[in-house]
């Protein structure tokens, strides 16, 4: 592990992954450089590791194949277990099926 920055002090030319993704690359297999701390009250720090630019990698087009799969898995959290049908929203986790077959009364 490189260096540690506090929150906003990291010198310019490091990334975090999501600040990679903003500018359309990913980090493509290069180690952490340097880690940024945001400190917090009566908690351990934040902790963001920290890309070179200069050395990311342009992110991976979407191909058909994925496209399709991952439509596959959004539907497949709309599905209820239940109802089998399409809800039209993420099925919660807490609940295991769609509102309406939780709050029926149970037959």
């Amino acid at each position: 592990m490189g260096d540690v920055y506090r929150w906003r002090l990291a010198p310019d030319g490091l990334a975090t992954r999501r600040q990679l993704r903003a500018l359309g690359l990913r980090p493509g297999g290069q180690d952490v450089v340097a880690e940024l701390h945001r400190p917090r009250r009566r908690k351990a720090p934040l902790v963001a590791y920290l890309y070179r630019v200069d050395r990311a990698k342009p992110v991976r087009p979407m191909t058909p194949a994925r496209t399709a799969a991952l439509a596959a898995a959004m539907r497949a959290r709309r599905t209820c277990p239940n109802c089998r049908t399409d809800v039209g929203y993420c099925i919660p986790r807490s609940l295991g099926m769609c509102v309406p077959c939780h709050d029926a009364p149970a037959a």
